[in-house]
């Protein structure tokens, strides 16, 4: 039976995992992906998603109740000012797990963990649009390579 198994210790002490997954989601936020084991970032989208729910609603309450968590002034800051804006809309599901293989090192499995909405490829919707090229500016541009020709081979017949 799993009663009461919902966290992830990782094989560390208590003070050992909040100091990591405070140190992770730092650099998560900072970075905005970050490469890890898979248990790992599973264990820190735990940990991450309720901070950056928290940091839709910009109070004094909020910042101190996130920055008991991730110990860095810099992040919460950047957190509440870059992330939460982006994130505003959004109901949940902050973070992206991509597994990527296994390490040569050890096998252990790597996954490449990253806040949603900070990847142009895999954001729906938000691409920019290319130019469109029409074949008028191809003729201009043909007539315009054509008369500089025309004109420096008659410079180079006057000289002669």
């Amino acid at each position: 039976m799993r009663h009461r198994k919902k966290l992830n210790h990782l094989g560390r002490t208590s003070s050992h995992r909040k100091a990591m997954l405070s140190n992770m989601a730092c650099s998560l936020i900072e970075h905005k992906r970050i490469n890890t084991t898979v248990a790992k970032a599973k264990a820190l989208r735990q940990y991450v998603e309720p901070l950056v729910t928290k940091s839709k609603t910009d109070t004094t309450h909020n910042r101190r109740l996130v920055f008991s968590k991730l110990k860095d002034k810099y992040m919460v800051a950047e957190l509440f000012r870059e992330v939460a804006p982006k994130v505003g809309e959004r109901p949940g599901g902050y973070t992206r797990i991509i597994k990527l293989g296994n390490r040569l090192g050890d096998a252990a499995e790597m996954a490449m963990i990253e806040l949603v909405d900070f990847n142009e490829v895999y954001t729906p919707g938000k691409k920019q649009a290319k130019k469109k090229s029409t074949r008028r500016s191809g003729k201009k541009g043909k007539e315009e390579n054509q008369v500089e020709t025309t004109d420096n081979s008659d410079s180079k017949t006057d000289e002669a």
